[in-house]
């Protein structure tokens, strides 16, 4: 017969199991999250079936929360066409979610307040909720971030001595940040630091994978397994790594760069991170441009 301390043993280490297999699975799903929304996406943008496109987004934000990706943005996608279509999309709650999600890259709500108003949320309760936002992010990483960005451009990196021990400060800021905070998504930071200007996560990043790929690369693998650093900003950073190796690029991501590797290898590589194929992608960001230029008329 089993004693009791055995047989607390045996419980602990079933439920450490059961942990880490659902921790695993929640990694896995983050990819297979974007990767499903390329699907959806593919059939609201090619194949030109914007209704479907909604009743899959509907069933796909049953199963993961969302996110709303730039360029593809696919929770405003879901909350256009389910309007446009008359499917129940969530209401006042779903559109609180939005206004979460937008909030960090500064996007315009002005066009969604006819929307809002219906739900009977009014441009006020859209300012509030904006500010509760930005009263939420972390002013500490802020701090941090705002030195860490205008140290990566001291002397406009033409100094090495001056680039080199600069980029070693960083590289040790950013191993503790990924330690005690995770990865600085915007969600956490917003866009810009205490002087108004970007902060640089992305450029300083491609700037520090290019000094230690070891300690880099690994922790922004796990923070795009766990959805936290979308596929397209790890792409632009491995790209970059792969510049400076002066090796052909590896997802084809960074605009006007280009591989001379068949679409076939790019794009089953961009599929293991959950970008969209190169012909999807180009289409993607060309309606995003020529939607971002009608948004700037407006």
């Amino acid at each position: 017969m089993i004693d009791k301390k055995r047989l607390a043993l045996i419980l602990s280490c079933f439920f450490l199991l059961i942990i880490s297999c659902e921790k695993r699975e929640q990694e896995i799903n983050s990819i297979s999250y974007y990767n499903k929304v390329n699907e959806i996406d593919s059939i609201y943008r090619i194949a030109k079936n914007p209704e479907l496109a909604a009743k899959e987004y509907k069933a796909l934000f049953k199963e993961y929360a969302p996110k709303n990706q730039e360029y593809i943005e696919e929770y405003e996608t879901y909350i256009k066409l389910s309007e446009q279509y008359n499917i129940d999309f969530g209401g006042k709650e779903s559109l609180y979610k939005l206004i979460t999600l937008i909030s960090p890259s500064g996007n315009t709500y002005k066009k969604y307040l006819p929307l809002f108003k219906k739900y009977g949320i009014d441009s006020t309760e859209v300012k509030q909720r904006t500010a509760l936002y930005k009263n939420s992010l972390n002013h500490i990483l802020i701090d941090s971030l705002t030195v860490a960005s205008h140290r990566d451009q001291e002397a406009n990196r033409q100094d090495m001595m001056i680039m080199l021990r600069n980029d070693r400060k960083n590289l040790n800021l950013f191993l503790r940040i990924f330690d005690q905070y995770g990865y600085p998504s915007e969600q956490k930071i917003g866009t810009v630091g205490n002087d108004g200007e970007p902060l640089a996560i992305v450029t300083i990043l491609s700037h520090l994978i290019c000094l230690d790929h070891k300690k880099i690369y690994p922790r922004l693998e796990e923070y795009l397994r766990k959805g936290e650093i979308p596929p397209r900003v790890f792409a632009l950073i491995i790209d970059k790594y792969y510049l400076c190796q002066q090796s052909e690029h590896y997802f084809n991501v960074s605009s006007g760069l280009s591989s001379h590797e068949d679409s076939l290898t790019i794009n089953r590589r961009r599929k293991t991170i959950g970008l969209p194929s190169l012909t999807h992608y180009s289409k993607i960001r060309e309606d995003f441009l020529h939607s971002a230029q009608r948004k700037e008329d407006y």
